[in-house]
């Protein structure tokens, strides 16, 4: 939380990263825009900041005089994109005080420091600014947390059968994996536990290692785990299944891979390719082992087994 009393891009970069920017908005570029702003070249004095108001290309045309860096016109977005609009959201700028219902599309588009940020500038190098920047933080969402809201708020949500939620990241098979925990169990594992859920990015992984443990299941290394276990306590039954909207269902190598890995815990196997669709599953019903299941999220309420002696027979 030091920075030396003499204008530097190293020092507006440490400004915004105590402001709470991530590293892209405490980048060489958003910290020379932000000096735009104050008005600010090297060798200047913070207290010397002010806050009149400027367009972007204004921004570039005093980084390029300032720091001899010439920015092309078509990187205008970007500045606007990937700093200025950070800069607003967190309430360091602001944009057309004079104007505050000038439409988005008019060419006297403005931004300007804020009066708290004004006031944190100035106060840079200075005895006073660790108060000055506690002043300006209170009440302040940082880009860091809005970032971290918005990771979280992206997640896909996925309540176990014992009720507790737990959230997995965005994207890939989660989705998938969601609507094996919350329509396939209830329907095809009734009372089942759910020991571990894989995740996309392997960071939201959940694991009942107490149940794992006290029931003699060991998880594999790293890589080789199905993506979801599921213990049904009174039938003494282990389900393995496999998300297949991106990776591969339950053939014969996958499956002799799951006995080897689960086939000396002396409980029973259930091996389950589940898919997102039927559409999806076509392309793989040549693969599947026998004596495995197949289930599709689009028609829950059915299972396809994959041997005839043993369900054969009317209904």
């Amino acid at each position: 939380m030091s920075i030396s009393p003499s204008v530097s891009i190293e020092g507006a970069r440490e400004l915004l990263r105590d402001l709470g920017m991530d590293d892209e908005r405490s980048n060489e570029r958003s910290a020379m825009v932000f000096l735009a702003l104050a008005r600010l070249k090297p060798g200047d004095s913070w207290e010397e900041a002010t806050n009149e108001m400027y367009g972007t290309r204004a921004i570039m045309d005093w980084i390029a005089e300032a720091f001899g860096v010439e920015y092309k016109p078509n990187t205008r977005e970007t500045v606007r994109r990937f700093t200025l609009h950070q800069f607003v959201q967190v309430g360091i700028v602001e944009e057309n005080a004079d104007d505050p219902t000038r439409p988005t599309n008019s060419p006297k588009w403005n931004y300007r420091l804020t009066s708290d940020a004004l006031d944190l500038v100035r106060h840079c190098g200075t005895p006073w600014y660790p108060t000055q920047l506690n002043l300006c933080l209170d009440g302040m969402t940082t880009w860091v947390e809005y970032a971290s809201e918005r990771r979280e708020m992206a997640k896909v949500p996925v309540t176990l059968p014992d009720g507790t939620e737990v959230r997995l990241s965005a994207g890939g098979q989660n989705v998938l994996i969601k609507a094996m925990v919350e329509e396939f169990c209830p329907r095809f594992a009734p009372g089942g536990q759910v020991l571990y859920v894989g995740d996309t990015s392997k960071v939201n992984e959940t694991i009942d290692a107490a149940t794992l443990e006290r029931i003699g299941v060991r998880l594999p290394e790293r890589g080789k785990e199905p993506d979801l276990i599921v213990w049904r306590e009174g039938k003494g039954w282990l389900y393995l299944m496999e998300a297949c909207s991106t990776h591969g269902p339950v053939d014969v190598t996958r499956k002799h891979e799951l006995i080897n890995l689960f086939g000396d815990c002396g409980h029973d196997l259930i091996y389950v390719s589940c898919f997102p669709s039927r559409k999806v599953m076509q392309g793989y019903l040549g693969d599947l082992a026998w004596e495995t299941e197949a289930w599709c999220a689009d028609t829950p309420d059915h299972m396809i087994h994959l041997d005839g002696e043993k369900f054969m027979g009317p209904y």
